[in-house]
């Protein structure tokens, strides 16, 4: 069975072509809010004047739940997995999944993107950033 596909279409672009080349984007007013999932106007100060910008792809994990049972036919195969919510250092929340086992996951916990490709399609998805190994200064 087929995973369910976002829509894609011209606003939101920008942010699955970023994932395609492996980083994170989000969308940020001429007032400095920044926000996902895309719009044409800032959902605080409703500004009109939005650009596309890198964000660093590190967060912290505010809440997450672990399913047992899969309510779409394609996760059968995935369970249990686990549907997280993370804070991005830019502000912006996104609903994602971590790739590290359940048990390992807390409140609070720093985060890093991992993009993950189902079939065509890039995904961020994220991992404790105490699983990666530390950066070297020219990273």
């Amino acid at each position: 069975m087929d995973f369910p596909k976002p829509e894609i279409g011209e606003l939101n672009r920008p942010y699955w072509d970023a994932l395609r080349e492996g980083h994170l984007v989000v969308q940020r007013c001429d007032q400095g809010h920044a926000w996902l999932p895309a719009r044409r106007h800032c959902p605080a100060c409703l500004s009109d004047q939005t650009r596309w910008e890198r964000a660093s792809g590190e967060g912290r994990l505010l809440s997450w739940v672990v399913y047992h049972q899969a309510y779409h036919p394609a996760f059968e195969s995935r369970l249990p997995y686990n549907v997280a919510l993370v804070e991005l250092d830019e502000g912006p929340r996104l609903l994602t999944n971590v790739a590290d086992a359940h048990d390992r996951l807390r409140a609070e916990a720093r985060v890093r993107l991992k993009v993950e490709w189902e079939g065509d399609l890039a995904l961020a998805r994220f991992r404790l950033a105490e699983s990666d190994p530390p950066r070297s200064e020219s990273s």
